[in-house]
């Protein structure tokens, strides 16, 4: 039960707070189940499955079926899990959310009603230390989501001097990327950079500790750098462009499409999508393929602008701080590309 409010009635958030994993947060949870609006006998697609917050809200106030997503093979306990409580109703898919349309082509589905999307890194992966992807605790300099592929470590022991300073910039908007990229090269000619304080430490060589501003602590100075990292070794921007081109594909007319995103480089694709997709935008996107002007719009927004977090959930969950939900209904216009 979760605790009452002043005048005696249990507020929203605290209670969907307490009812998630110990280990993820769902964030503007609430919100986006309200936009999914599922229906008895619908197909739901929980594109990053995580700890199955969406998942479990969706199976406990529907009747729908539910598919799970995700490329970080320890979802995979979670989501057998998930198959033997909601036998019948859930099937978690290994892959990337990318893939969607051809790991659902394996279950015998062509199309789905509703899809949602928890983009970036979990809290789950954040707290495991051992994934690499936060600097809090000293761990190895991992940041695979899929546990596969080059690690961050290869990265930043292996790439050129100008090609990290142009990662560190354009993925983690850091002004000072080229200072940091040569106190980086500077460094490996030493000794091999494998561990996440030592990249941490590095990084505040260059531009100092974190201060405090007006008694407010500022971000972390390595904060920009591990985002820059992570976004590149798991291709997440590309990863987001070609799901929101999967999505538009493969949902119903009257489907829905709930996007959260972090910062300001994903929350950036996913309006430019449902600007161009709605028709609020009469150019094409250098994000998306090639239309004509004629096209008609394939979505229809639920709601103008980006939906935030209400002030109750941030101060429970302070990661949701940043959230933005944007969410669509596909329309019955078909998708023309031009040649």
């Amino acid at each position: 039960m979760s605790k009452p409010s002043p005048d005696g009635s249990e507020t929203a958030s605290e209670d969907f707070l307490k009812s998630q994993d110990s280990r993820h947060f769902s964030v503007l949870r609430a919100e986006v189940i309200e936009c999914l609006d599922m229906k008895e006998g619908e197909i739901f697609i929980d594109g990053t499955f995580g700890a199955g917050g969406y998942s479990r809200a969706v199976l406990e106030s529907s009747k729908a079926q539910v598919y799970g997503i995700d490329r970080d093979p320890n979802a995979g306990q979670t989501g057998r899990e998930f198959e033997q409580e909601f036998s019948g109703r859930f099937k978690f898919l290994q892959g990337q959310f990318s893939e969607m349309e051809i790991l659902l082509q394996a279950e015998g589905i062509s199309k789905v009603d509703a899809i949602a999307l928890d983009i970036g890194v979990s809290s789950m992966q954040f707290d495991e230390a051992e994934r690499g992807f936060s600097f809090s605790r000293d761990a190895p300099l991992d940041m695979r989501m899929s546990c596969t592929g080059q690690s961050a470590a290869d990265v930043v022991n292996l790439y050129g001097e100008e090609e990290l300073a142009n990662i560190i910039y354009k993925y983690g908007e850091e002004r000072k990327s080229r200072w940091i990229a040569k106190a980086i090269v500077r460094y490996r000619k030493e000794q091999l950079i494998e561990r996440t304080l030592t990249l941490a430490g590095i990084i505040e060589g260059v531009l100092g500790k974190a201060r405090f501003i007006k008694g407010k602590k500022q971000i972390h100075p390595a904060t920009r750098t591990f985002q820059a990292l992570r976004i590149y070794i798991n291709d997440e921007l590309g990863e987001l462009e070609k799901v929101l081109e999967v999505s538009e594909r493969i949902l119903n007319s009257g489907g829905r499409l709930c996007a959260v995103s972090f910062h300001s480089l994903e929350d950036r694709i996913v309006k430019q999508f449902f600007k161009l997709k709605s028709g609020g935008i009469s150019r094409n996107s250098r994000y998306l393929p090639e239309q004509t002007e004629t096209n008609d719009p394939t979505f229809k927004l639920i709601f103008k602008g980006g939906k935030k977090p209400q002030d109750k959930e941030m101060k429970l969950n302070p990661r949701s701080r940043s959230a933005k939900l944007r969410a669509g209904i596909r329309t019955q216009a078909a998708i023309v590309l031009s040649e």
